[in-house]
């Protein structure tokens, strides 16, 4: 009940036993509905359990069933206060069930006799399931109808199992798990409230999770929402390893009137099954919950059924090609697999490509239900600390300053002040909304500056006035979300050393339309070398700006970079944190940054001062070049005396691979001190072998021979300690070398002491992209970045274009130094073919290194020619093999990749938004 209070009660009798209880006790309030709370000695959560009404004489008398061990087990009541005795008598099966079927009644106490014929009934036909399955059909029935309040139709909680053709019904229970209290709706009706990001039930038989069959299951949910939306519905079965995404099954969003119709597939025996109904804050009743399970015809119909036009009609074409392919599929594979061929053409719930608008209104719009919570948690904050935003304001449009003054208002979060510095705008209107402003927020502090300074002087004049802990960098005709100012608080107050803090951004037009977001990676200081990625919104430590002497002049346009780069020179990694959400619109209008870098082509010049500054003060001779796109590439020196490379390439046979590619490398390298190490595994081939006797007359040119099975991981650490390089790079045989600069590149890279592994562009033949680093997650364990793209592809916030930290990088074509690779122990040698260079990667950055990839790098790989696919079964084998290896070594990395964004899908490799946000 919405305002239900916990009363907890020792029962005298210790830890109870699982099994038949009768509930007695006396010295009640009369009509008083309470339920036993119990506590299980498992990982179960706990159960409530409903009990019979107080009879007028406060007499209790109600019947449950444990179907764990006990080790609590409490009271909890409508009531304001708490009065009486109670007790457990343990009783057998039978008398507990004739006990539950008398206990049926009316609201005037009378037995339910109509009630009770359709329990028996419905039990002895259940029967044929066993005794148990009959006496668990009679406990729901109970439970449900003292769960439902007298005058009511019917509970939030109502759920049925149809487990066969027969025209049978099991009562069944969802049970809160998380995220959800109960409350009531406008008609009085039993409703639930979501209170987080993961609401969700569990499906039950009378308090203990419902085992389902593999096999097809119907699901029909009538789910009505009071207030908030009902966004991405799922299931989760548990089918040996908990509730875990990998088995996630999508929903489809509920119609007009609330209903969702699914056909499910499980491919194998689940222990249990969780619902969860929303994404989103929401008040909603769960009218209707019906899982039937189906055979395999019907099945095939309701799909054939679900093959529509995007009007709705049937694709009577669709279903032709479908019946056809069925057939063939049977026929060559099975039933089985046809069935499951035709399932995977049903519409998906999952929404791939979808426009960001649609993102925005399904997981980033606040309704009331949203805005109320960011005002619960503000308040658990009251003593947060102060956040002063920095606000230089100059000839801002009317429109534009009060949408930004509004925005700093509606914040959830009150404990901030608006420092504002009007830098000589001569239209007086700009001064007169200010006043207005401060004149009835107390918070808002103004200073008018008699001399124009340009942005970098307006925005030290507003940092003067700033008394809190933090700042908070604001433009004059952006906007910041309601919660801005309260993650940044919680994630303060979380972590007390943090010295900065950014946010994911997007932008807002004219007609306040949101568009072209920008989710970011985490910490990532390569890429803050390319680009100001952090940028909106941003905040810094007070004392921390000051001490490096705020907002410089002469860097106007990309003051905040400037600002930035110098901050995190004196933090930690630690210390700077990313929240990946939307706090910030940036207004793109005419003349705004946001609409393209040539909208103010002079911040550009002083992004590249900036970044210039910051490796002039960290002690490199590295040079910044300006891009067209309005990036930036950081060229770091070689020593005078330049490091030699040992290039090991890996090679069986295939001539025509292994020709292109070390001809390639040794006509077009221009890097002066390098070798070539080829490593014959066993070819064959008359023409290699006279070719491999040829190229190690070649000065710097050795051949190697390993005459052991394949195993990619065992001959490059072979190799490795046969060669003399203080830089290692691996590449394969099947790479073309087509820029001579491609290894300058990576060296200049791989001798930063704080680098672990480089990786570069790898363009297919067709010159579409083969890989622009990797990608935890996507696929499982990991994938390339923009597969397939055209060269040139900016990818997301422009990403593709510069050099940046990722995770990975592919073993195709690999640079690290010597140190490092052994300091790590090489490749792992388990792994003979996949994901080595990923696990390499990732034990690289365990080490404290960083891997960089970088596009001036860029080559062409033939990929996998010279080994072919993995479709033999032992092949698939080992492939699962290492699968289950990184999933088991690797789990929490893969599915948190620090270079990537949890509202970008992992079911991409072009950074399409997740439908819905992993966070």
């Amino acid at each position: 009940m919405k305002n239900e209070r916990m009363h907890r009660v020792r029962i005298g009798l210790g830890e109870c036993p699982a099994g038949w209880y009768l509930v007695e006790g006396v010295g009640f309030e009369p009509s008083e509905r309470m339920q036993l709370v119990v506590e299980s000695t498992t990982s179960e959560p706990h159960v409530k359990l409903p009990l019979a009404s107080v009879d007028r004489k406060g007499r209790l008398r109600s019947t449950i069933v444990l179907t764990h061990n006990a080790r609590h087990v409490g009271l909890a009541s409508n009531a304001t206060r708490l009065s009486g005795e109670l007790w457990l008598r343990p009783i057998g099966r039978t008398e507990a069930v004739f006990r539950m079927l008398a206990g049926l009644r009316t609201e005037k106490g009378a037995i339910h006799w109509r009630m009770m014929l359709r329990t028996l009934l419905d039990a002895a036909a259940t029967a044929t399931g066993g005794i148990r399955r009959a006496a668990g059909l009679v406990v729901a029935r109970y439970f449900f109808h003292l769960r439902a309040e007298p005058g009511k139709k019917g509970s939030s909680a109502d759920a049925r199992l149809r487990p066969g053709p027969w025209p049978i019904a099991i009562p069944m229970q969802l049970q809160p798990l998380m995220h959800l209290e109960p409350t009531v709706d406008t008609d009085g009706l039993e409703a639930w409230e979501a209170t987080g990001e993961d609401p969700s039930f569990r499906f039950e038989d009378h308090g203990a999770a419902m085992p389902l069959k593999a096999g097809w299951y119907r699901l029909h949910v009538r789910i009505m929402a009071e207030s908030g939306n009902i966004v991405a519905p799922a299931l989760y079965p548990d089918l040996g390893q908990g509730y875990v995404d990998e088995e996630l099954i999508r929903l489809p969003d509920p119609g007009p009137s609330g209903e969702i119709d699914a056909l499910i597939l499980l491919k194998q025996d689940a222990s249990a099954l969780r619902f969860d109904p929303t994404v989103r804050l929401a008040r909603f009743r769960v009218a209707e919950f019906d899982l039937a399970r189906i055979g395999r015809v019907s099945a095939m119909i309701h799909m054939l059924l679900g093959l529509r036009h995007g009007d709705g009609r049937l694709d009577a074409g669709r279903m032709i090609l479908a019946v056809v392919g069925f057939v063939r599929t049977a026929v060559a594979h099975g039933i089985s697999t046809a069935a499951s061929d035709l399932f995977a053409m049903q519409p998906s719930p999952q929404v791939h490509g979808g426009s960001y608008a649609d993102w925005v209104r399904r997981y980033d719009t606040f309704g009331a239900l949203e805005l109320e919570r960011l005002r619960q948690r503000a308040r658990r904050i009251e003593h947060g600390p102060l956040i002063s935003l920095i606000l230089p304001v100059y000839q801002t449009p009317e429109i534009w300053l009060r949408r930004c003054l509004d925005s700093v208002q509606q914040q959830a979060y009150h404990h901030w002040e608006l420092c504002v510095a009007d830098d000589a705008s001569p239209d007086p209107r700009v001064r007169e909304v200010l006043e207005e402003y401060a004149a009835r927020d107390a918070r808002i502090k103004l200073v008018f500056r008699s001399l124009n300074g340009h942005i970098a002087e307006a925005s030290n004049s507003a940092l003067e006035l700033a008394a809190g802990e933090f700042i908070g960098l604001l433009d004059h005709d952006d906007e910041l979300r309601p919660h801005a100012l309260l993650e940044m608080a919680e994630a303060i107050s979380a972590r007390g050393n943090v010295g900065l803090l950014y946010s994911d951004e997007d932008k807002i037009d004219a007609e306040g339309r949101r568009f072209a977001p920008y989710f970011k990676p985490d910490w990532n200081p390569d890429l803050l070398l390319s680009q100001n990625y952090i940028c909106h919104f941003t905040v810094i430590r007070t004392d921390l700006a000051r001490d490096v002497g705020g907002f410089r002049k002469g860097f106007e346009g990309s003051q905040d970079h400037d600002l930035i780069l110098r901050c995190t020179e004196r933090l930690s990694s630690a210390q700077i944190h990313h929240i990946a959400k939307i706090l910030y619109h940036w207004r793109a209008i005419e003349g705004s940054t946001a609409l393209g870098r040539s909208a103010k082509d002079y911040a550009a010049a002083a992004g590249a001062r900036a970044v210039y500054g910051h490796l002039q003060r960290i002690g490199t001779t590295a040079t910044v070049d300006e891009l067209p796109h309005g990036h930036f590439r950081v060229r770091w020196p070689l020593p005078s005396v330049q490091k030699k490379v040992s290039i090991i390439i890996p090679t069986r046979d295939r001539l025509e691979l292994l020709k292109a590619c070390v001809e390639s490398v040794l006509a077009k390298t221009d890097y002066p001190d390098y070798e070539v190490v080829v490593v014959d595994n066993r070819s064959v081939e008359t023409e290699t072998l006279s070719y491999l006797e040829d190229i190690q007359r070649r000065a710097n040119v050795t051949v190697l021979r390993y005459d052991e099975p394949f195993n990619y991981s065992a001959i490059n650490n072979w190799a490795v300690s046969r060669c003399a390089g203080e830089l290692i790079c691996l590449l394969n045989n099947d790479i073309e070398v087509v820029d001579g600069g491609w290894l300058h590149e990576m060296a200049g890279h791989a001798l930063r002491p704080e680098i672990g592994a480089v990786g570069s562009m790898l363009y297919y033949p067709d010159l579409t992209i083969q890989h622009a680093g990797v990608i935890l997650g996507i696929g499982g364990v990991a994938n390339h970045a923009y597969v397939h793209q055209p060269a040139g592809y900016p990818g997301h916030g422009a990403r593709a274009l510069v050099a940046q930290n990722l995770s990975a990088v592919t073993g195709a074509c690999l640079v690290v130094r010597r140190d490092a690779y052994l300091g790590v122990g090489g490749l792992n040698e388990q792994l003979e073919v996949a994901f080595n260079d990923v696990d390499f990667c990732l034990r690289l950055r365990t080490a404290g290194y960083r891997n960089v990839w970088t596009p001036f790098s860029a080559l062409i790989h033939h990929e996998s020619a010279s080994r072919g696919n993995d479709d033999s079964p032992e092949k698939r084998a080992r492939f699962i093999g290492e699968v289950d290896y990184m999933l088991k070594r690797w789990g929490e990395e893969i599915q948190h990749d620090l270079a990537y964004n949890p509202n970008l899908s992992l079911q991409s490799v072009n950074s399409e938004l997740a439908f819905p946000p992993r966070s």
